[in-house]
């Protein structure tokens, strides 16, 4: 029986840059940065006063800054999402601003802010007729999802799957990273060599698959094929990644051989890249044991949207999918002197993309590594 193969056919965001990929892929080609300092509430306790946050957003009301986005988002794409669409949820902290309301106003009723709630209410605005299920696997669980997504269609669980990811910056949020001492007060700089930690960033989105059988009978377009996926954990430590990068090595390994797809055609690496020391010193290791010292482009796009934890693979992935669409390779936001063990590997200015496939992979805490591989033939 032939293999079901997964197509990405339709996408939309929300990021610091704005809405939809056209200004976020100008203004990381152009290496713009949206890192700015906050006013969304007071960072003068902490070391750092910059992320990159949506504007305008209400803060501590009645909605959530991830359901604010993502109606915003759903909005500009009325009749998109099909009704038997399966729902998978990914976020980090969700809808946590709501507890820190009901904290800062001593409100004795805590809010709907738990992550079952969310998805609820994400699948209540969308209509959709299946129950869905919520995936937070830390920084990587966008990633995590859309491979999730893949293996539901290959398995013919279902014929399409909506992967939405969500993560605001809240103070919940920023003072978390802020007393694990990981954020740049200068702006997070991946793979850089005098790299100091990384910028928090906020996301939402959508990519929604289908199997490529569904998508040509319904004449959708055919953006990209997830065509190999893998997902790991070290279990190395609650908050650092191995220093041997074995995790990693075994997602981008999984991804590589369900695809079927030969070293010699990948074009790129969409890395993780948060600019914080032992993650870009990781992935570099990793990188290097599974090409063997042959350097692959490699970029990060966190040094001008941020990090925004769960949402990151979601804008990475779509950011992929231009890379390949244009065939340009973005330059790494905020690097300024690549660190020696990246030199051939990152660089500051755009380059062509000679090859067809790409690969984005995602790490986070506790040690959970996602990889994802993209064909567009």
């Amino acid at each position: 029986m032939p293999k079901v193969k997964t197509v990405i056919t339709n996408f939309d965001l929300i990021s610091a840059y704005g809405r939809g990929i056209g200004p976020l892929w100008e203004g990381v080609i152009a290496r713009q940065s949206r890192v700015n300092p906050v006013t969304r509430f007071s960072t003068a306790a902490f070391n750092c006063h910059n992320a990159a946050t949506i504007s305008p957003l209400n803060y501590l009301e009645k909605e959530s800054l991830v359901m604010q986005m993502l109606k915003t988002v759903f909005t500009a794409n009325p009749g998109v999402i099909p009704g038997d669409a399966f729902l998978l949820l990914a976020t980090t902290a969700g809808e946590i601003d709501l507890m820190e309301k009901t904290a800062l106003d001593k409100s004795r009723k805590a809010p709907e802010s738990k992550p079952g709630d969310f998805l609820k209410k994400v699948q209540n605005l969308l209509g959709l007729k299946k129950e869905g299920v919520l995936v937070s696997c830390a920084c990587a669980s966008s990633s995590s999802a859309i491979a999730e997504a893949a293996r539901i269609i290959e398995s013919g669980q279902s014929d399409c799957c909506l992967v939405v990811a969500a993560d605001a910056v809240s103070e919940f949020v920023y003072s978390g990273f802020s007393s694990l001492m990981a954020l740049d007060k200068d702006g997070a700089r991946p793979f850089d060599k005098n790299r100091g930690g990384l910028s928090l960033g906020e996301a939402a989105g959508f990519i929604l698959l289908m199997s490529q059988v569904r998508a040509k009978k319904e004449r959708r377009p055919l953006l990209t094929r997830v065509a190999g996926w893998g997902i790991s954990c070290d279990a190395n430590h609650m908050t650092g990644p191995s220093r041997t990068g074995e995790g990693l090595i075994r997602a981008i390994s999984q991804a590589l051989n369900k695809s079927n797809v030969d070293l010699k055609e990948i074009g790129c690496i969409s890395g993780h890249g948060t600019g914080t020391l032992y993650n870009d010193a990781m992935e570099l290791f990793a990188f290097k044991q599974i090409f063997k010292d042959r350097p692959i482009p490699l970029y990060s796009i966190k040094g001008g949207t941020g990090h925004a934890l769960g949402a990151a693979g979601l804008v990475e992935t779509i950011m992929a999918l231009n890379v390949q669409r244009k065939k340009i390779i973005p330059g790494t936001v905020g690097l300024k002197e690549p660190d020696p063990q990246a030199a051939g590997w990152v660089d500051r200015a755009p380059r062509e993309l000679k090859r067809p496939a790409v690969i984005v992979n995602n790490c986070g805490f506790g040690g959970i590594n996602a990889a994802l591989v993209l064909v567009n033939n």
